[in-house]
């Protein structure tokens, strides 16, 4: 979905370059931080983190048919948690700025600067004109 997926230790060297604290003193905050989120959900509660989102445990419901789609072959599946994930409105309007080129592409999704309306028009425009002037009968 984005260019490149951040770890755990580039979370970890993020924050310390920001605050200079302990890189063993961040490691050891963030595991409990994890754990901590793990734990409350296992217990069914609901994480809230305004600005950010929500996180929660629903159930999916089981099917006496459902197929493995790796081998086609019809399987029985239960009732099973799921984790689910609300983003929060900030979380939403920030993203909501970014544009976003090849959605659907087995490439993924690649972030890039967010363009004002009056570019995108301009560059819809240019692409028209470009098109369309091709010299046809």
């Amino acid at each position: 979905m984005v260019e490149k997926k951040i770890t755990k230790v580039e979370l970890i060297d993020s924050i310390y370059q920001k605050t200079g604290m302990n890189r063993k003193d961040i490691r050891n905050i963030f595991d409990l931080l994890i754990d901590e989120i793990k734990n409350t959900l296992i217990n069914y509660h609901i994480i809230e983190l305004r600005g950010f989102g929500t996180f929660e445990i629903k159930v999916r419901k089981g099917r006496k048919k459902a197929r493995n789609p790796k081998t086609g072959e019809i399987v029985s599946v239960n009732s099973h948690g799921i984790v689910s994930f609300r983003a929060g409105r900030e979380l939403k309007q920030e993203v909501w700025k970014l544009k976003v080129e090849n959605a659907g592409s087995s490439e993924g999704i690649h972030k890039t600067d967010f363009l004002s309306e009056n570019n995108q028009r301009l560059e819809d425009k240019n692409t028209v004109t470009t098109t369309n002037s091709g010299g046809g009968k």
